[in-house]
């Protein structure tokens, strides 16, 4: 039976640029499909995957995680930190071929320990709301909403958990 293994992953990696594309693209299809009927446009796709180059996901204050499936890489999230003993958890993506697999769990479990080895108390969130699986995934793991405490064009519910 093939399992979950979660180890960082350099952030500027080709796994790590592959897993971000395939997340970029799924959140940003979901978006243009609902507002549009069509999927993202290949050059702002191209623009939204660029725009972001994960660095804040490097040590010494942050982490990128990637879970392997065996020896594939099907899974991913960042964590950052924000101060206060909070840290930040970013980019959460499961390959959908790979969900219901056990590789949500496999990730959380591994970031929520790699939130504490970084001192944080608190690990928080941001997500869209048409993102079902995802906060699906947080409430299992015992997330909860919190109020707001960042903004962006993707930020419409915030979840926090203690640790």
């Amino acid at each position: 039976m093939t399992s979950w293994t979660v180890r960082p992953e350099p952030y500027d990696s080709a796994t790590a640029a592959a897993l971000w594309r395939a997340y970029y693209t799924e959140v940003s299809d979901r978006w243009y499909v609902r507002e549009t009927g069509r999927g993202t446009p290949p050059d702002e796709l191209q623009r939204g995957v660029a725009a972001e180059s994960g660095s804040d996901l490097a040590p010494p204050s942050g982490t990128l995680l990637v879970g392997w499936y065996g020896e594939v890489p099907g899974a991913s999230a960042g964590l950052r930190l924000l101060g206060s003993g909070r840290a930040e958890l970013k980019r959460v993506y499961v390959d959908g071929a790979l969900r219901g697999s056990g590789g949500g769990t496999a990730l959380m479990t591994a970031a929520e320990e790699a939130a504490r080895d970084f001192g944080a108390r608190e690990l928080v969130l941001d997500t869209r709301l048409d993102l079902v699986e995802a906060r699906a995934l947080y409430t299992r793991h015992g997330f909860r909403e919190i109020p707001a405490y960042a903004s962006g064009p993707c930020s419409e519910i915030w979840y926090g958990k203690q640790l």
